[in-house]
């Protein structure tokens, strides 16, 4: 482990001290040292067919009621003086990769730990998980914190393997927890990590053991959303920079005139990162894992459709667009974001580019849509299989499935030599490993010598460059919106354990508004879960253990249906947009992620309209009210039951498309 971990370091560079000086924001709520805490109904899961399987794998933690924090109302004990309120002994922990904003959760539980009682401890284990189990801790204090306020990266604590999984880890951190006496442990990660702090929960509170845990959703991908979670703390951030990196791309681009540029992005298997990296750098063409995986496109299809693409673009002003490959387009692309552009533009092509066409481009991919292939996540799958069994990477080629062999023999020397990597600590494959946009590359130039030879295409040579947009962002300074954000998921986190909630996520709601106007509550963490299934359907059967899966992109939803509104614009007319830097004064210094501010979310509010409604009713309808007021009343409830039961049935239900195989 790093023995630098938490050392008290100058900031070297005026722009790091100046943003250690900033002073995230808090809603009216945890402006105090004590909060009001308000219980609600039950929770179940999103899958109702699933809800009995999680209730078996977490009988002391499901269905655990949803919590809301007020500003105090002054009633009587509503505010303890501090001597009234015993010191806290809480425990953090690092254990998913590193966000821009992580060290904003761990100052603002230390300050709302403070407030609370002074003499509370604030415990950082260092490096990770691994320092978890082996009690490797660190006092935060205002002097150790003063370096790495509003700061990027994780290397106020480190972080090492990202699970508490198996029995041993579990064990070695209830142990940690004991021997500590610890009342809390904060877990800070993504979506393993908190299906990980679930786990832990149940178990501490079957050994009777008293520390609390709750997570806190930090992770770069975006992927830990749901109804309870709108984004996660360095998404925003992450987005930003890599933003400005592709547009900086897409200036190159049109300046040289003769590369097309293939860029993947991080973001798991979800591809959140590059949906939001699109709409703000508005790039010519962007994959979708979410929508390779729908139509079921294999690899082959995938790159003939990029290369149609690129063939529209040389051909803009050549061709008349109403034969040809623009009746291919039409086809091909009849299901995907850009596919808009065909039927609108087409005949407008000839008088709105007069002159040669363009041979130059930039492409995003997800680093996930490699396995969003069919017959490459079948690959992929395969090849786990006998990692799993402890096969030697050198024997893997010649233990795969013929269909396997002849594929895995079909791919590039590279790609053959990055599928054999070993697994992530998730036992999923190193995504970021792979080099999926040289693999595109690579197989799209092949396609385009073909369709040379064959006459077909009659541009110019297609060259390509390839980029990689994995690491660059992590470590970055954090954006105002993921300061705030983070800071106030901190103060949740104390006002949970001092709740004595355990199994729980700190949330926050309404976070497209101004922060006076965010709503703070706490979320089971089993009520996030489902469990995957092999078919969609009336007779499908979970199989599996409950987790919180990766949520994918919503393709009915409001920020895709922007991205195909402008798609046409995108792929031909090289509409690129410059964000610049992230702003941390001044106009542009709040803004945030645009997939957040155009998606309706508030779902917190949502059920306090569900609320109101339903008090009204029972206002209404009540003994003494008139005959008809009553079977009106009945007639409603029969058929609003009715239809809610055919949206909970788990053919309609809202899962995302990785549950599914």
């Amino acid at each position: 482990m790093n023995a630098d971990y938490g050392a008290p370091t100058e900031l070297a560079g005026p722009l790091q001290q100046r943003r250690a000086l900033y002073q995230p924001r808090l809603p009216p709520c945890l402006q105090g040292a004590t909060v009001r805490v308000e219980y609600g109904d039950a929770t179940a899961t999103i899958d109702p067919t699933g809800a009995h399987a999680v209730a078996q794998a977490f009988p002391r933690t499901y269905g655990q009621r949803l919590v809301t924090f007020l500003a105090p109302d002054g009633t009587a004990g509503a505010g303890k003086a501090v001597d009234e309120r015993p010191p806290i002994r809480v425990g953090v922990v690092f254990s998913g990769r590193q966000s821009p904003g992580g060290h904003n959760v761990v100052w603002g539980l230390h300050d709302a730990l403070k407030a609370y009682n002074p003499q509370s401890i604030l415990y950082g284990f260092i490096g990770g998980t691994e320092g978890l189990f082996a009690n490797k801790t660190l006092e935060i204090t205002d002097d150790v914190l003063a370096s790495y306020k509003n700061q990027g990266g994780f290397d106020l604590l480190g972080r090492s393997i990202d699970q508490i999984r198996s029995s041993k880890q579990v064990s070695a951190a209830m142990t940690t927890c004991q021997d500590l006496n610890l009342d809390g442990l904060v877990i800070v990660g993504g979506v393993t990590s908190n299906s990980d702090a679930a786990q832990l929960a149940e178990t501490l509170v079957q050994k009777n053991c008293k520390t609390k845990v709750v997570g806190v959703p930090v992770s770069l991908n975006g992927d830990l959303k749901n109804q309870f979670v709108e984004t996660t703390v360095g998404f925003d951030t992450v987005c930003k920079v890599n933003s400005q990196l592709i547009s900086n791309v897409c200036l190159d681009a049109i300046s040289a005139g003769k590369y097309y540029y293939f860029v993947r992005l991080m973001g798991r298997k979800a591809s959140h990162v590059a949906l939001e990296c699109a709409l703000q750098s508005h790039p010519n063409m962007l994959i979708m894992g979410e929508e390779v995986a729908l139509s079921k496109l294999t690899l082959m299809e995938v790159i003939n459709k990029i290369c149609d693409g690129v063939q529209a673009r040389a051909e803009l002003g050549l061709y008349s667009p109403s034969a040809g490959l623009f009746a291919r387009l039409a086809e091909n692309f009849a299901h995907h974001f850009y596919a808009i552009f065909i039927h609108i533009f087409c005949d407008k092509l000839m008088s709105r580019y007069p002159c040669s066409g363009k041979h130059h481009g930039v492409l995003l991919i997800p680093e996930g849509l490699i396995e969003s292939i069919p017959e490459m996540y079948a690959l992929i799958q395969e090849i786990s299989n006998l990692h799993n069994n402890n096969v030697p990477v050198t024997e893997i080629p010649t233990q795969l499935s013929p269909w396997a062999a002849a594929l895995f023999q079909f791919l590039p020397p590279f790609i053959r030599r990055e599928l054999l990597l070993h697994q992530e600590s998730d036992n999923s494959a190193q995504l970021s490993q792979i080099d999926t946009e040289q693999l595109l590359a690579h197989l799209v130039e092949a396609e385009m010598i073909k369709r040379t030879k064959e006459g077909r295409y009659k541009g110019k040579k297609f060259s390509s460059v390839c980029h990689f947009f994995g690491y660059q962002a992590r470590g970055s300074l954090p954006s105002n919106f993921d300061c705030d954000y983070a800071y106030v998921l901190g103060h949740i986190s104390l006002h949970m354990i001092a709740a004595g909630l355990t199994g729980y996520m700190a949330t926050v709601a309404n976070l497209k508004d101004p922060v006076h106007k965010w709503r703070c509550a706490a979320a089971p963490l089993t009520a996030m879960m489902s469990v995957r299934r092999h078919l969609r359907g009336p007779g499908a059967i979970p199989i599996g253990k409950p987790a919180i899966h990766p949520s994918p992109i919503d393709l009915k939803g409001k920020a895709y249906e922007l991205l195909r509104e402008k798609a046409s614009s995108f792929l031909l007319d090289d509409f690129y947009r410059t964000p610049g830097g992230i702003q941390f004064e001044g106009p542009g210094s709040d803004a945030k992620p645009i997939t957040l501010t155009i998606e309706d979310q508030d779902y917190m509010g949502d059920i306090e309209m569900l609320k109101l409604y339903l008090d009204k009713v029972k206002t209404i309808v009540k003994p003494g009210c008139s005959r008809d007021t009553l079977k009106a009343a009945i007639s409603s409830m029969i058929s609003v039951t009715h239809v809610l039961t055919v949206m909970s049935h788990p053919l309609n239900a809202e899962l995302p498309l990785y549950h599914f195989n």
